[in-house]
């Protein structure tokens, strides 16, 4: 590595690790026609005008597939998802049954009927960071489900709160 250190090498890594498993984030399935999907707590607003959202992925199969996809579903879950999103976390794991709730978009793209919100978006940019992708899509369209409540993925564990 040219004589620098890794920052796994170093430690920073761990310790960034470490750092982000103190910070609780909103969780996701982000979807795709094939289907494919997966569980992401990196979703951010980007901005408004127009309609943007970021996501990061790494190596995984599935990724592969959405970093590659011309369109996909952004479905942020609410608290009565935790088995869908554990689901979808690791490989293995059953996917698109009809007992989840999916339905699909006459775009072919997967969409969970009991998202709080579903956001339909096409890729801007993919920004390769380490052994990751940064996604900036653009939304184009929005689907919003029933309010109430929320879940966090937080300390590696998911963790529901129901609307007060």
């Amino acid at each position: 590595m040219n004589g620098v250190e890794s920052d796994l090498e170093t430690g920073v890594g761990e310790r960034f690790r470490a750092a982000f498993r103190r910070y609780p984030t909103g969780v996701a399935i982000i979807s795709a026609a094939g289907p494919v999907g997966l569980t992401a707590s990196s979703v951010a607003s980007v901005s408004l005008d127009p309609p943007a959202l970021s996501f990061s992925v790494m190596g995984s199969p599935s990724a592969q597939a959405l970093v590659r996809a011309p369109s996909f579903v952004v479905n942020l879950l609410g608290p009565d998802s935790i088995a869908l999103a554990r689901a979808f976390a690791g490989p293995g794991g059953p996917r698109f049954t009809p007992d989840q709730g999916w339905d699909y978009l006459p775009s072919g793209e997967p969409v969970l009927t009991s998202a709080s919100a579903s956001l339909r978006g096409i890729p801007l940019q993919l920004v390769p960071v380490g052994t990751s992708t940064v996604v900036i899509a653009e939304i184009v369209d929005v689907l919003l489900g029933e309010p109430g409540g929320h879940l966090v993925y937080h300390d590696r564990d998911f963790i529901a709160s129901p609307r007060r």
